[in-house]
């Protein structure tokens, strides 16, 4: 098979933000040397700022509807969670896991002295910086960095990949970083092209491990191993399940497949949007829930028929919510907090974890936070990644009780 010339720079560029690959190599060769707890967290970026009012609709506020005449949703169209609130009405799958126990809501979720701009604000989930810091890495980078500590990265515990094109900053450490991919036997071709391995072996007996070319050299090599143990993992057991045809539905297949063929991946990130919505916001949003719905309807199922269910939580985030009032053009512009919501099968708390946004205490037409979203992230990386966060966020976060 021909690999174009920029499909090989493509490869290579991703090669140089992945530097964790041994460790592929030595869990093939010494099985058990890639030993984690077991526990798999993927993360769903909402990006361009999903409105959190019409994902958990507080059908019962009758200032919901004086904001919002023309956009706000039905209390007989919404999916009743509480005599309070209910879900979206493309969010069947997750009224379903609601349902069965498997689904928690946290409201207010943002941080202090909020920034309206998608790229601050994104930056500032990114890299878990306080509002007023500006930081280089990103805070699963960082949980990277630290699982490969003091020990060599051919036993690092860890490895986190990013199902996109692109490496995003979150997943961005000092020294460390993890791999973005779309699809493992793409990769696999790319890597195994001929212009990728006539130049390895080129440089295979070149002395320059100091060099920009020596540091190229080590790590196209190691996205070479890289490329094989995912394409080797990814064909043990491939997933059955029966995705829709979007990018978020292979994209979710794609991790069912690494996670059901023993993968020792521990951390998925997958991004879905642009939920940017200052236009015609009903139909762009009804139309990603219905991506993002239909997905993890397909995701869940498999992995519970497979019984792999309980060692997975799925997190889902937004850089930040819409103003309360709709706009003229139905839609909203850009707020402060939000809403996340965790899936999985070893849930402690379920449900509605906290009360709904309040609609009358308002700041400058934007809704207040009162969980700092560090909170979340330090209860993910100790409670669910067995990891102590305090080193990785900078300080300590009081952690929450849904895992």
């Amino acid at each position: 098979m021909l690999i174009k010339r920029r499909d090989f720079l493509k490869t290579a560029s991703l090669a140089t933000a992945s530097l964790w690959v041994p460790r592929f190599l030595q869990a093939h060769s010494r099985p058990g040397a890639l030993a984690h707890n077991g526990r798999i967290l993927v993360m769903v970026q909402l990006s361009g700022g999903n409105d959190g009012l019409n994902t958990v609709v507080p059908y019962q506020n009758d200032i919901y509807y004086k904001e919002r005449p023309r956009l706000g949703i039905l209390k007989k169209d919404a999916l009743p969670l509480t005599d309070e609130a209910g879900l979206h009405p493309e969010l069947q799958a997750l009224k379903r896991l609601y349902d069965g126990g498997d689904l928690a809501v946290l409201h207010n979720v943002g941080y202090p002295n909020p920034d309206r701009s998608h790229f601050r604000s994104m930056d500032i989930w990114h890299s878990a910086s306080p509002a007023d810091e500006y930081w280089s890495t990103g805070w699963l980078g960082r949980y990277l960095d630290a699982q490969c500590s003091g020990g060599g990265r051919e036993i690092c515990p860890a490895t986190v990949l990013e199902i996109d094109d692109t490496l995003s900053l979150a997943l961005k450490g000092e020294q460390q970083k993890g791999l973005a991919l779309q699809n493992p036997g793409q990769l696999h071709q790319t890597a195994r092209s001929s212009y990728f391995t006539d130049y390895l072996a080129a440089q295979n007996n070149k002395q320059h491990e100091d060099s920009p070319v020596g540091y190229l050299y080590k790590t196209m090599a190691e996205t070479l191993s890289s490329a094989d143990y995912l394409f080797e993992k990814s064909r043990l057991k491939p997933s059955t399940g029966t995705y829709p045809d979007t990018g978020m539905g292979k994209h979710l297949k794609t991790v069912a497949s690494l996670i059901l063929g023993g993968s020792e991946t521990s951390v998925y990130y997958l991004s879905l949007g642009s939920f940017d919505t200052h236009i015609n916001q009903a139909g762009q949003q009804k139309r990603l829930f219905k991506e993002l719905n239909d997905a993890l309807a397909a995701f869940s199922a498999e992995l519970k028929a497979q019984g792999r269910w309980n060692d997975v939580l799925v997190a889902t985030f937004s850089e930040f919510g819409r103003r309360v009032a709709q706009n003229a053009s139905g839609g909203t512009d850009h707020g402060t907090a939000n809403q996340m919501f965790f899936m999985g099968g070893q849930l402690k708390q379920k449900g509605l974890l906290n009360a709904l946004p309040t609609l009358t205490d308002l700041d400058e037409g934007d809704l207040k936070f009162n969980v700092d979203f560090r909170q979340v992230y330090a209860t993910l990386l100790e409670r669910w990644l067995g990891t102590d966060a305090g080193p990785i966020l900078g300080k300590r976060f009081e952690l929450l009780g849904f895992v």
